[in-house]
């Protein structure tokens, strides 16, 4: 069998799709009857085909004498539909279908007069890309390490799985100094020149905001943009093109400094196009968990991890970069097809892996082609500008259709995938996916319709699906991916645990950014409503639970309505509901939003398409939030009715209980993929001077935490020659709670330190982090200063109280603030937020609840730091009478 595979489904949940899914579900089929007539089995139809592992492709595929094949059965389905009258349905009995080729459908397997094809799963069913590894032996010389030869046909992958667990490929720090140049770097030392193949070699470059000791290397703080090595001779090292040139030498604007053409991030990799990290290479095999393909030797190395045999594991390479293609066009669409129980694993992406690379500007979504830089989507700003503008490639789907109609997933699994999950792209219509599992995918989960400004998806409901702990690779990627399209409706999903944005619509609003109105395009009655979003942008920065931008319609009547969603617990800088350039007539309504960094609606945007200085028209209606904003209309941008919420409980029971999966599909949150293992190590590990003696430890925490909830993190604080000198562990909960960790009893006088960073779960502990920069403690006396413009935003027993942080943190950084109410509380605040916005100088809030109506209140905020307590900011306000 191809790897672990997802926990069955519960009859429960099979009768509700066959109660409920809009397209309708056919009378059950077993694959396990006696023939009858053509072929067909007791009670089904005469023209189903039946298919199973075993099978014998020149079989007449019934059910006595089922093909192997999924393209024997297409083309088996393809002939008996033509004169068939009713819904033919594909069985794929248990088992796993390994593919090396996509199994392409087009317009002739399509279903007839208005049935379907129907490509029925048992629930154990898997279509895999995956070739599977054996033979391990133990690498003389290397105490751990296994090596076994690559699978015929495998030339190159990018993911390897054990037991249905993801293992890392190699990484680690850059060994050597770099230096960028026109065509990549100098370095300090030849180190990289003499490992086995640099040219396998791949830098990574992670984003985020500079805080901690933490650079910032990217295209953006939402983007992790990589370029593999070219060359390496001496201490030259060139980047492969066209990747380095299109992260290199974005178009800026003459007479406006740092702002590029494309107006998504810089013009360049920052920090000097310092590389974060390295990966791909034999000589940072170290850590268990990692592997490496030697591809001129044709040889898998691979490092188990503790408790792993993997003499006698399933070790499976991903290998096929499709598993599901189907290639409709305008003219001849394919359509009425569905796929119901079946899981799609073990399929890869290698255009990364290419000369072309991974130039990201958001997600998931890369300039391409040789000078893709110098006019790839910048439509109307630079001569040869191709349009529209913000037009550039998309990641592609593991499965995928364009021009589809009446196209279903429904309880399906979508698992151990390298690039997007499933893609229903230009022309999809009248489609539904419901009640199907996205997790353990390297990019984006779902893809909805384009950005190009072709035929736009339309009428597709995207319902009741679990999507979480992804992406694992490139981390830029969002849950769902809606581009340009009309009338989808994005409903009662679960969205948790997700490295950065839970769903994105829209597209093409930066150009607001130089005072010019967005792309114009086809969007409009979109709606996102009623879905549970939670743990979302727990990597990266300036993203939302739900983010749109660009134009959603044409009045607020048909623009996008976004409603009933309960979205909580952001860990990245970045808002609940987050309207980002040119995003005009949104509505935002009757929603519970908290636990957000900065804002739970990011709202003002000037409406440039006239010059009448308005905003963009956005209405903001009787949502539960925290940051308390009052009433008005801000040249169109309409607050109305919102109220302050001090905890979850004061949010509405049916808004709270109406979000999420409905009880009748519930059962994929019980869903798992792959065996239980340890966590992924955390990311982006920062410090901070605590004192003579001390550090402190910022870091982003786990998301995907190997089907085991995190318990707790370890922070290790390294001499320079790698040993430890002390150690600091503290639960989850706490490190959600103030966002650090205090390692103390630290040698005075020593180090500089790094500090690495493992999560530990019920199965065991993760490998450790990659390093922290290095830091000297020192010890601070200074005190910061007072933070500034308080406002107290009242209503009758809660207030939210907003304020920004003091410019001037003394010597020390920011670890929380100190609030103090004249009825006599002491309020400790931190998290994420505290931290995250003194650096960037972004607004903070907090609600204070217990309030009595009609009374006056005085409030102060102080700044914390290692130093202490800082002087206080005050102020006053009377609350409503109620």
């Amino acid at each position: 069998m191809g790897g672990k595979m997802l926990a069955p489904r519960r009859a429960t949940l099979v009768a509700a799709l066959s109660a409920v899914l809009a397209l309708g579900v056919p009378g059950s089929v077993t694959a396990a009857g006696a023939d009858s007539g053509a072929g067909g089995s007791a009670g089904s139809h005469s023209a189903d085909v039946y298919v199973t592992p075993s099978g014998d492709d020149h079989a007449q595929g019934t059910a006595r004498h089922p093909v192997r094949s999924l393209q024997r059965a297409r083309d088996l389905a393809r002939v008996r539909s033509a004169g068939h009258d009713g819904d033919l349905t594909v069985h794929l009995a248990s088992g796993t279908y390994r593919t090396t080729e996509p199994l392409v459908l087009d317009a002739r397997d399509s279903g007839r007069g208005g049935h379907r094809i129907i490509w029925q799963g048992t629930g154990s069913t898997v279509i895999s890309g995956g070739k599977k590894v054996q033979g391990w032996k133990p690498v003389h010389g290397r105490p751990g390490l296994y090596s076994a030869p690559a699978p015929q046909g495998l030339t190159d992958t990018r993911q390897l799985y054990v037991d249905g667990v993801r293992a890392q490929r190699t990484r680690g720090e850059v060994p050597v100094g770099l230096t960028a140049t026109a065509s990549g770097y100098t370095t300090t030392v030849d180190t990289i020149a003499h490992w086995r193949h640099p040219s396998d070699a791949e830098f990574v470059y992670s984003s985020g905001e500079e805080l901690w000791n933490v650079e910032r290397n990217g295209l953006g703080q939402w983007t992790e943009p990589r370029c593999r090595i070219a060359a390496a001779k001496g201490t030259t090292l060139t980047m492969a093109q066209p990747c380095w040139d299109n992260s290199n030498k974005r178009v800026e604007f003459p007479d406006i400094p740092g702002r590029t053409v494309s107006m998504v991030g810089p013009g360049h990799l920052t920090n000097d196009a310092k590389a974060s990290y390295i990966e791909n290479a034999y000589e940072l095999l170290d850590q268990p968990g990692e592997w490496y393909l030697d591809r001129t030797a044709h040889t898998v190395y691979y490092l188990p991890r503790k408790g792993e045999d993997i003499r006698h594991a399933d070790v499976e390479a991903a290998a096929a970069e499709k598993l599901v293609d189907g290639r409709g066009t305008a003219a001849a669409p394919v359509h009425d097809v569905a796929f119901r129980g079946v899981q799609f694993s073990y399929a890869t992406w290698l255009t990364p892996s290419k000369p072309e690379g991974f130039s990201e500007i958001q997600a998931g979504y890369t300039i391409t082609g040789a000078n893709g830089w110098a006019t790839q989507g910048l439509c109307g700003f630079v001569k040869g500008g191709t349009c529209p503008f913000a037009s550039w490639t998309p990641m592609p789907g593991n499965v995928s259709f364009t021009y589809g109609t009446r196209i279903e997933f429904s309880d399906d699994d979508f698992t151990h995938l390298g690039a997007a999950g499933l893609q229903l792209g230009t022309g999809t219509s009248d489609s539904r996916v419901r009640g199907n599992t996205f997790t353990d995918i390297s990019g984006n989960g779902l893809e909805i319709g384009g950005v190009d400004g072709s035929t736009p998806a339309d009428h597709v409901e995207v319902t009741d699906n679990h999507l979480y702990a992804l992406p694992r690779e490139f981390h830029g990627s969002v849950g769902i991916l809606n581009g340009y399209t009309q009338h989808n409706t994005i409903a009662h999903n679960q969205l948790d645990h997700l490295g950065y944005s839970a769903i994105s619509m829209g597209w093409g609003g930066w150009p607001d950014k130089v005072g010019s109105p967005a792309t114009p395009n086809a969007s409009h009655d979109n709606a996102v409503s009623d879905n549970l979003i939670f743990d979302y942008m727990q990597m990266f920065d300036d993203g939302g639970g739900i983010y749109t931008q660009g134009l959603t319609g044409t009045s607020l009547a048909d623009g996008e309505k976004v409603t009933g969603n309960v979205i909580h617990d952001q860990w990245g800088l970045g808002k609940s509901v987050y309207t980002d350039n040119g995003c005009t007539y949104e509505t935002v309504e009757g929603n519970v939003l908290y636990g957000a960094s900065y804002a739970n609606v990011a709202s003002r945007h000037t409406d440039y398409r006239d010059q009448l200085g308005n905003n963009d028209p956005t209405l903001v209606k009787d949502n539960w939030w925290e940051e308390g904003t009052a009433d008005g209309d801000n040249k169109g941008l309409v607050t109305t009715g919102n109220h302050i919420m001090a905890a979850p409980s004061d949010a509405p029971a049916a808004i709270v209980a109406a979000a999420g999966i409905e009880p009748a599909y519930r059962d994929v949150l019980s869903r798992t993929a792959g065996a239980v293992s340890v966590p992924e190590a955390p990311s982006r590990v920062g410090t901070s001077t605590a004192g003579a003696d001390a550090l402190y430890a910022i870091f982003n925490p786990v998301f995907a935490d190997g089907g085991s909830p995190v318990l707790s993190y370890t922070a290790h604080a390294l001499r320079p020659d790698g040993t430890e000198a002390a150690r600091q562990t503290v639960s989850a909960a706490d490190y959600k709670r103030l966002a650090y960790i205090r390692i103390g009893g630290l040698p005075a006088g020593g180090g500089p330190f790094t500090v690495t960073v493992t999560a530990a779960n019920a199965h065991g502990s993760s490998a450790p982090s990659l390093a922290s920069a290095p830091l000297v403690p020192t010890a601070v006396t200074v005190l910061p200063d007072a933070p500034t413009g308080p406002k107290l935003r009242t209503e009758a027993t809660a207030a939210t109280l907003a304020w920004t942080p003091p410019k001037n943190m003394g010597d020390a950084k920011l670890t929380g603030y100190r609030l103090t109410v004249s009825d006599g509380r002491t309020i400790e605040v931190t998290g994420r937020d505290a931290m995250v916005g003194q650096p960037s100088g972004k607004g903070m809030f907090r609600v204070i609840g217990g309030l009595k109506p009609g009374t006056g209140y005085t409030v102060t905020v102080a700044s914390v730091t290692a130093a202490g307590v800082g002087p206080a900011a005050t102020v006053t306000a009377t609350t409503s009478a109620g």
